[in-house]
């Protein structure tokens, strides 16, 4: 379950990056918003990983 979460958590980083990637030229507003949360989902899930080793 603990390796799920972290799973899970990568994914929602890759899926907001590629969502940075896509609205960069349109709303770079946006897209500087979904980066945050991107690095907040990674490191989320590098915090999660190591806590629970």
């Amino acid at each position: 379950m603990k390796d799920l979460v972290v799973v899970g958590l990568i994914a929602l980083t890759g899926m907001l990056v590629g969502g940075v990637y896509t609205t960069w030229k349109t709303a770079k507003g946006m897209a500087v918003v979904l980066l945050v949360l991107a690095l907040l989902a990674g490191g989320g899930a590098v915090a999660w990983y190591v806590s629970n080793r």
